[in-house]
């Protein structure tokens, strides 16, 4: 029997070593390293509501020129590009044709004026002959018709003159508002028909001010128009696609009478000064529309959303230090802070750096944004 104990006692130390050899293993894989991460608080504040939307710049004004009277162009005044004031000669037509048909209207009215007067002295003449009754009186009144017809064929004459004169002075193309002219298509020699649909002599495009076209979203509607209607001038700001060099400042002016039921959207209209002609006609620039503000409203920095099978998500940081996955409601991002419309409460930590290995239940080394991970203990 002593030599039966003697030999269990053998068998059971090296079991013994065994167990406390697993259970240190065991311990050592649920020490699991806790995974670095970054995160930021959860904060409520006020967030400005700027909408962007792409938009095309447009001329207030712009004018086809075209000749009102047929003839051949005898002289450019201008350059292509040129800047111009309403008034500004642009064009000029040969003149001769025209300047003879106001001689010939001019000669036409003196002959008139002459037969009126004469009319009218025989009038005169045979107004106290009439009154005596020594002549007879349809005698005397055939005098008095001719003067009245030789007083409507000066009248005539008159407006024949000004007729005259008028397609003269269309001889000369005018710029017909202030703008940039764009370029020429019919040169000297050319010519040209009065108001040739197929013919445009140039066009002429105000620069400043200018407008800028673009949509916004419907849901956008009714705060904008209140706004509007409020007497507010809502900030608009026209940014090159490149996002960098060019800005303009300008308000909202117009909005659509009804919404494209095909996009959503409903089209706007803002006008900037455009002193320095930053804007360009057809130019598409980034439209920054200024809405006010939402006031105290639950933010994130937008690298903590991620969008997963369940839609957007966060980790959130909870004071052991472990992390879960929680679904939120997204209300709008603006720049590098998301607005969160449920999901979430001021002072809750998320992380915003680090999620691929994270899972629900990971333990986090969670630090600030801001502070190195390397430089942590």
């Amino acid at each position: 029997m002593k030599f039966l104990y003697r030999g269990l006692a053998v068998v059971l130390i090296p079991l013994a070593v065994l167990l406390i050899s697993a259970c240190s293993g065991d311990a050592g894989k649920s020490a699991a390293p806790s995974v670095p991460v970054m995160t930021a608080l959860v904060k409520r504040q006020s967030v400005p509501v700027n909408l962007t939307s792409i938009g095309t710049v447009q001329s207030l004004r712009t004018v086809a020129v075209k000749s009102q009277v047929d003839g051949v162009i005898a002289g450019i005044h201008f350059k292509e590009g040129d800047e111009v004031k309403a008034g500004d000669l642009l064009v000029t037509l040969d003149q001769r044709p025209f300047e003879n048909n106001v001689h010939m209207a001019e000669a036409d009215l003196v002959t008139a004026r002459a037969q009126a007067r004469h009319a009218d002295a025989d009038v005169e003449r045979y107004k106290p002959l009439d009154e005596q009754s020594l002549v007879a009186k349809n005698t005397y009144m055939q005098f008095v018709t001719a003067a009245e017809i030789a007083k409507a064929t000066v009248q005539a004459r008159e407006a024949a003159l000004a007729n005259a004169e008028l397609q003269l002075s269309y001889a000369s193309i005018v710029a017909p508002i202030d703008g940039c002219t764009g370029q020429l298509q019919l040169h000297e020699g050319a010519l040209v028909k009065a108001n040739d649909a197929s013919t445009v002599l140039l066009t002429v495009n105000q620069l400043a001010p200018i407008s800028v076209a673009y949509s916004l979203p419907e849901t956008f509607l009714d705060r904008v128009r209140l706004a509007i209607n409020a007497g507010k001038k809502l900030a608009a700001t026209a940014v090159g696609t490149d996002a960098a060099s060019k800005k303009a400042e300008g308000t909202l002016e117009f909005i659509d009478n009804s919404v494209d039921s095909t996009t959503g959207t409903v089209l706007l209209k803002a006008t900037f000064a455009n002193a320095a002609h930053e804007l360009w006609p057809g130019e598409l620039v980034n439209v920054e529309t200024a809405l006010g503000a939402d006031e105290d409203v639950i933010v994130v920095p937008s690298p903590a959303v991620q969008n997963g099978q369940a839609g957007t998500q966060v980790f959130v940081v909870k004071p052991d230090q472990t992390v879960e996955l929680r679904s939120v409601k997204v209300d709008r991002v603006d720049g590098d802070i998301t607005v969160i419309a449920s999901g979430l409460k001021a002072g809750e930590t998320v992380v915003t750096d680090g999620q691929l290995r994270l899972a629900s239940g990971t333990k986090v080394d969670a630090r600030p944004v801001g502070v190195s991970t390397a430089a942590a203990p």
